[in-house]
C-alpha cells in the first residue's frame, strides 16, 4: 500500500499531530465556539510549536468550558490564579489573560454580526481561498487577508492576533485552503469548493 503524502510541514512522527492534519486542519468551521477555541488556541501557540497546543487542548477544553465564551467572558482574576497554576495549560499570563478579554471582544461581534462566522468569512467571501503551495518554502507566514483581519480584531480589542496568527487560524479553520498539491487532502479540500 502507498504512503500517504501529506503537507511539508507536517512532523509524521507525531501520532497526534498527524491526525490533527487528516481529520481536522483546513477543514471549513463555521460553528462558532469551535472558531472561539481555534482562535484562543492559535494566539497560545505565539512562540510555540503547534504540537504543545495540541497536546494540551483536551485540558484547555476542561479549564474554558469547551470554549464557551459566554462563560469564558465570566472568569475573574480568581479564576485565572487557579488556571496559572495548572501545569496542563500554557501557563503564561498575558495568554490566559487575553483568553478572558478576547471571549468579552468575541461576544461583541457575534452581538454585531449575528455570528463570529459571518464576521471572519467576510474577509473572504464566505469561501475558502485556494492556494497552490508545493515545498515548505511556498507557505507565506502572512497574507494581505490576514493583515486586514488582524488589524481589525485588534481595533476590535482581541489580543494575540497578529497576522501571523491570524493566518494560522485562517489555514486552521479552512478560510485558507493550504493543503500542498501532491497532500493527499489537497483534491478533497478542491472537490469540497465546488
Amino acid at each position: 500500500m502507498a504512503k500517504k503524502i501529506r503537507c511539508p510541514w507536517l512532523n509524521e512522527s507525531n501520532p497526534l499531530y498527524v491526525r490533527y492534519h487528516d481529520r481536522e486542519w483546513g477543514r471549513p468551521i463555521r460553528d462558532d465556539q469551535r472558531l472561539f477555541e481555534m482562535l484562543i488556541l492559535e494566539g497560545a501557540q505565539a512562540g510555540l510549536s503547534w504540537e504543545t497546543v495540541l497536546k494540551k487542548r483536551d485540558r484547555y477544553r476542561q479549564q474554558f468550558f469547551h470554549f464557551d465564551p459566554i462563560k469564558v467572558s465570566q472568569l475573574e482574576q480568581a479564576d485565572i490564579e487557579q488556571r496559572l497554576q495548572d501545569a496542563g495549560l500554557i501557563r503564561n499570563r498575558l495568554k490566559i489573560e487575553s483568553t478572558v478579554s478576547n471571549a468579552k471582544a468575541f461576544l461583541a461581534v457575534q452581538a454585531e454580526f449575528g455570528s463570529f462566522s459571518k464576521y471572519v468569512w467576510g474577509f473572504v467571501d464566505h469561501k475558502p481561498l485556494q492556494t497552490t503551495f508545493q515545498t515548505l518554502a511556498d507557505y507565506p507566514a502572512r497574507t494581505e487577508v490576514s493583515d486586514r483581519l488582524s488589524k481589525d480584531l485588534k481595533k476590535r480589542g482581541f489580543r494575540f492576533v497578529g497576522s501571523t496568527i491570524v493566518y494560522a487560524f485562517m489555514q486552521a479553520i479552512g478560510m485558507s485552503q493550504d493543503h500542498a498539491v501532491d497532500c493527499f487532502l489537497h483534491a478533497k479540500a478542491l472537490r469540497a469548493l465546488d
